[in-house]
């Protein structure tokens, strides 16, 4: 009987669990220059940029630094594979859509290698970075790979003696910048209309009612602010719980936090590794102390441990209120700011009174107060009973300062397109 991917072919279980995947070790970095017009080029400054491993303080390599004449080089490669006429123009949509279904397929082939470099580079424990992040990209991949031929326009009903449609083509050459949202969106509001799409942070509400199932609530409101390091926009990082369910809920999560194993992502048991670089590790570190002069409880962790590279001890703090910097600020690290709430309404007008309106969720086993509090809620997104459920075919972007556009789904197309109306004035002659 032959096996795939540990089970049976004829649907009986195979006694071997499937083995978890494994690094690459000594994993040798081959390709540090910059990639522009398919060729690996050197920065035209002669600049290069040190990264280091955030567990162990070491200097992994040196990259090319790309700067305005790298930059300007990339835009004229792309602007010259945009032209009409171009190789790139004149492939038909089907085959773009097999191109990024074959670059999905290069990106599952060497799935560890991948996953092994984002973890010497973040310190994002392996395990995660190959099962969350490599999966949710290749998923990604393949499900836009899926739209590249479903890209439609409208006929439009006017006139008996008129056609009317539209056609929806790309907007052209776009640039995809991670950080710096925000001086983004300021360069863009001084220039030529560019449109920009942003995604910018958030400080989230997850809110926990008394008749929530507090086990759940626990576990996801735990996972929700510790996930990666705690450097994640969509962390649960204001913690609402109703106060008939307050103490028991602060006894559990402090129970989950000190059980969180902190240390070498790349051991198999390890779920939280170090902060990405030393300024991040800093900024957490100096929120963790307002928060202790500013009144609020320190229930466990609150310091960075011993004799290691840049890892904070799973931090949770009680008795947290709205005006303290730890309930205002995206820490952005291993940090559970809990705050006690009395009421629906009390709960959605603190909820909502922060600039930032990224994600939210809701634990209750009352779908009445379900909806009401999705409705309420100011967020591009309301988990109900879960947390970070995240899906390539749901859109996902921010309210007020939490940024503008979508990402994912159908409604990320519209921030790529232009919409063209086409009008024809049919020849009304009797034929």
């Amino acid at each position: 009987m032959a096996t795939t991917n540990g089970a049976v072919e004829n649907g009986q279980p195979d006694r071997k669990a499937p083995a978890l995947p494994r690094p690459v070790r000594n994993l040798e970095v081959q390709f540090t220059k910059i990639f522009i017009n398919n060729e690996w080029n050197e920065s035209k400054s002669g600049k290069k940029f040190a990264t280091y491993n955030p567990s162990t303080l070491e200097k992994i390599c040196e990259v090319e630094e790309g700067d305005k004449p790298d930059v300007d080089k990339a835009v004229e490669a792309a602007q010259a594979a945009f032209q009409r006429g171009s190789p790139w123009r004149r492939l038909d949509a089907p085959s773009r859509g097999r191109l990024l279904q074959q670059l999905a397929d290069l990106v599952e082939r060497d799935r560890a290698v991948l996953a092994t470099l984002e973890t010497m580079d973040t310190g994002k424990p392996f395990l995660h970075a190959f099962f969350i992040d490599l999966e949710g990209c290749i998923k990604t991949l393949r499900y836009f790979a899926g739209w590249a031929d479903k890209i439609q326009g409208r006929t439009i009903p006017t006139d008996d003696n008129v056609v009317c449609f539209t056609r929806h083509e790309p907007i052209g050459v776009c640039g995809a910048i991670t950080p710096v949202g925000k001086l983004v969106k300021e360069a863009a509001s001084h220039s030529n209309l560019k449109r920009v799409t942003l995604e910018l942070g958030g400080k989230n509400p997850c809110i926990v009612c008394a008749d929530a199932d507090l086990s759940l609530a626990v576990e996801c409101a735990h996972q929700g602010v510790f996930f990666n390091q705690g450097q994640c926009c969509t962390a649960a990082s204001r913690v609402f719980v109703e106060e008939q369910v307050y103490d028991e809920f602060v006894r559990r999560s402090v129970e989950y936090a000190k059980k969180r194993p902190v240390g070498d992502p790349f051991d198999v048991r390890t779920e939280q590794g170090p902060q990405i670089d030393q300024k991040q590790f800093d900024k957490i570190l100096d929120l963790i102390e307002s928060g202790k002069k500013e009144g609020a409880k320190l229930e466990c962790g609150g310091s960075a441990m011993e004799d290691r590279g840049l890892f904070i001890k799973p931090t949770v703090f009680s008795e947290v209120t709205d005006t303290m910097r730890i309930a205002k600020e995206e820490i952005f690290g291993p940090v559970q700011p809990i705050l006690k709430f009395k009421n629906i309404e009390e709960v959605i007008k603190r909820a909502n009174s922060l600039e930032y309106g990224l994600t939210a969720a809701v634990f209750t086993k009352n779908l009445d107060k379900a909806l009401k509090l999705a409705s309420a809620l100011e967020s591009g997104t309301v988990w109900i009973n879960c947390y970070n459920a995240i899906y390539a075919q749901a859109p996902f972007g921010g309210f007020k300062m939490s940024g503008n556009g979508r990402e994912l789904g159908e409604y990320a197309l519209a921030e790529y397109t232009e919409v063209k109306t086409v009008t024809i004035k049919l020849d009304d002659k009797d034929s």
